[in-house]
């Protein structure tokens, strides 16, 4: 059972990992080519779909599984295993609470966001969600990424 977990969190935090680098590697930088409008609106519509069915069960699946592969007794498993697997586990925590503590607020402004009279709505919302939102999830990503690199070596080990 401790196996299949370990491999359970493997696959899930990888998966995790991927979806968060090919949004800071190829998503966001084809984003910030559209115009104003055509970004906000993009994001928008973005942050409709992704919080849905696969993205949640992948979301939790995340932490549950390294935390069920740490929580099972297993009589082999060597301290630096355990020290791996709980440090990438820490890293998945830290993406989570960067994405629901940065992200997802943001996520919420822009979707309910109306510039000020007179400006450039579309320029105004971009200006406040963009750079802001590219850094918590450059931040994110890199633990998204860690957690799974130390999850993996754990499985190694």
């Amino acid at each position: 059972m401790a196996t299949v977990l370990l491999a359970l969190a493997v696959i899930s935090t990888g998966l995790y990992a991927g979806m968060m680098l090919i949004f800071l590697t190829g998503i966001m930088p084809a984003l910030a080519r559209l115009t104003d409008g055509e970004f906000v609106v993009a994001m928008r519509r973005i942050n409709e779909e992704v919080p849905r069915g696969l993205f949640l069960l992948l979301f939790l699946a995340e932490v549950a599984f390294p935390v069920a592969a740490l929580a099972v007794p297993v009589d082999n498993r060597s301290d630096t295993q355990w020290w791996l697997l709980l440090a990438g586990l820490i890293c998945v925590l830290v993406n989570h609470l960067v994405t629901v503590a940065g992200n997802i607020p943001l996520n919420n402004a822009l979707g309910s966001s109306e510039a000020a009279p007179g400006s450039n709505p579309d320029s105004a919302v971009r200006a406040a969600f963009e750079s802001r939102w590219n850094r918590f999830h450059a931040v994110r990503t890199l633990f998204a990424v860690g957690g799974f690199a130390l999850i993996v070596s754990a499985s190694l080990s």
